[in-house]
């Protein structure tokens, strides 16, 4: 029972950095209108931010959070202003080739800066752990799942809350009549999709200290939050949580109760996305 539960413990850490990387990629989807299929390479970016200001200014990466969140933010709102406001209405296959063709570039700018090998984070916590009722907690990854909460917390309080953030819903559900109320509809789609690219920026940050910092991070991070939206529902942020909950718990089963299930932990993804369409598609029937 030991091991059941200390899988538990296990996929509920590692779904919170899922659904902080998946919650950036709804609010993109939601409001602006457009898969972002370069958001694991922002994820990405952030991570090698993270790298080198330890590597050359020695701060400490939860130190590193605030201008990581600042500058993907304000890459964020230059991507979109240099391009993706100009295909909005286009059809949705050029959306997503603008995006891959996004995320191709940061990879191999990466690749050329920092070459194809991994770069780990040394801080002091990164091994730590603590025990509890025979359950061990990694610091780092206990530490990335209460921040991961925090901040998901605060954006859902924003959504909620204030003027910003009803005025992100309002486009959300009716564009056309949003414009009609006076909204600045441009400046809001500039203000989610720098939210969801500081939300990235967070989370690379969180990765490179529980992983590495890699110019191929991004893609494993794109393919599991797009399985999370699909399985919420297209921009969909509040069943975003509960379905990054199922993703790393059945990553977390799979492997260490499926015979060489390091392997078949990277597939749950897929299937995942498969249940989900097929449910929704006998719902509709």
């Amino acid at each position: 029972m030991t091991t059941f539960f200390q899988t538990f413990l296990n996929g509920l850490l590692q779904s919170g950095i899922y659904a902080l990387v998946a919650s950036g990629l709804a609010l993109s989807v939601g409001v602006v209108g457009i898969v972002n299929f370069a958001h694991g390479e922002f994820l990405m970016v952030g991570a090698f931010i993270a790298y080198a200001l330890l590597a050359a200014f020695g701060l400490d990466p939860i130190l590193s959070l605030i201008p990581t969140a600042i500058i993907l933010f304000a890459f964020g709102a230059l991507v979109y202003r240099s391009s993706l406001r100009h295909v909005l209405k286009a059809p949705e296959l050029n959306q997503m080739l603008l995006t891959f063709g996004i995320g191709i570039v940061l990879t191999n700018i990466a690749l050329q800066v920092y070459g194809s090998t991994p770069r780990t984070m040394n801080v002091a916590y990164q091994g730590a752990s603590l025990q509890f009722v025979g359950l061990s907690i990694g610091l780092a990854r206990g530490g990335a799942f209460v921040l991961a909460a925090a901040i998901l917390g605060g954006l859902y309080w924003v959504l909620a809350h204030t003027r910003t953030g009803k005025a992100m819903q309002a486009v959300a559900q009716n564009r056309v009549g949003a414009t009609l109320i006076g909204l600045e509809v441009d400046r809001l789609y500039l203000i989610a999709f720098g939210v969801s690219s500081a939300l990235a920026g967070v989370a690379g940050v969180m990765v490179s200290v529980l992983l590495y910092a890699s110019p191929y991070v991004g893609l494993v991070f794109t393919l599991k939050a797009f399985a999370i939206i699909v399985m919420a529902g297209l921009g969909n942020l509040r069943a975003v949580i509960p379905a990054a909950f199922a993703l790393g718990l059945a990553e977390a089963y799979v492997q260490t109760y499926v015979p060489d299930g390091g392997g078949w932990a990277e597939a749950v993804f897929f299937a995942l996305i498969f249940v989900s369409l097929v449910w929704r598609s006998w719902r509709i029937r």
